[in-house]
């Protein structure tokens, strides 16, 4: 019987979901041992394959209009997705942004920081247009949700270990402590 296969990707956030994903250590054999992961922000493939996968992993939230072109794309080629982190859960520290005018938090990061020298908000049809900062679930259906920031790595593992055996992940007790 073939493994199912896996895919991750990143949204708008600080990557610490992924790096948390790293810090499994050497239970990733173990996962590659029952998943075969197809596509990653950190691996060459960084998309999906088309003909799909049984699970896909999101971190991050929807903060600009190339996050939604990614969060539609994974819900279209996974089987069920899940929202890993604060940022896919809630919306995290970036929907901070939200309580501000959105060319004024431009304005503040491209013009006005301290740190900038003749700044001016880049505008070019090949760049994400800003939107108003949005969870995961609020772009498209999400099946099972980690939060944490970052979710610990044993967190990770159990989950995504529950996830492609087709099971409910056991997301409760020290699996959601923070410290």
């Amino acid at each position: 019987m073939e493994k199912p296969k896996l895919a991750t990707d990143w949204l708008a956030d600080c990557a610490g979901c992924h790096m948390s994903l790293l810090d499994i250590d050497e239970r990733i054999v173990a996962l590659l041992e029952k998943a075969t992961l197809t596509s990653s922000p950190i691996t060459d493939l960084k998309h999906p394959p088309e003909t799909g996968v049984e699970l896909g992993v999101l971190s991050g939230a929807c903060g600009n209009t190339s996050n939604v072109a990614v969060a539609r794309m994974m819900r279209k080629r996974c089987g069920k997705l899940l929202a890993l982190g604060d940022c896919a859960v809630f919306g995290g520290i970036l929907s901070l942004r939200n309580g501000f005018d959105m060319k004024e938090a431009l304005s503040r990061a491209y013009i006005e920081s301290e740190s900038t020298v003749d700044g001016f908000i880049p505008d070019s049809e090949e760049l994400a247009k800003p939107i108003r900062n949005r969870p995961l679930d609020q772009v498209v259906e999400v099946d099972a949700y980690l939060p944490g920031c970052p979710p610990s790595a044993d967190a990770i593992f159990e989950t995504l270990v529950a996830l492609v055996e087709g099971r409910e992940p056991p997301v409760e007790g020290e699996l959601l402590k923070y410290d």
